[in-house]
């Protein structure tokens, strides 16, 4: 999970600084903007790596059910 956080944040960062550049806003505004991106997409892939992993485990236990069944 931290992992994904991490990269969510990075993602976030640079996607805050492109955008920031693209609409020629002053360095302060760029950069604020920028670590409020890092930290809502360090969340969003924080929660989808949860959502992700937790939906591997059902399907791994729904396989092995299936299994012990036949």
């Amino acid at each position: 999970m931290k992992k994904l956080m991490l990269i969510g944040g990075m993602l976030g960062f640079a996607i805050g600084i492109i955008f920031g550049r693209l609409q020629s806003a002053e360095d302060s505004t760029v950069l604020w903007r920028s670590c409020v991106a890092a930290l809502a997409a360090g969340w969003l892939m924080r929660w989808w790596g949860q959502v992700w992993v937790r939906n591997i485990h059902q399907a791994h236990a729904d396989r092995l059910a299936r299994q012990q069944r036949n």
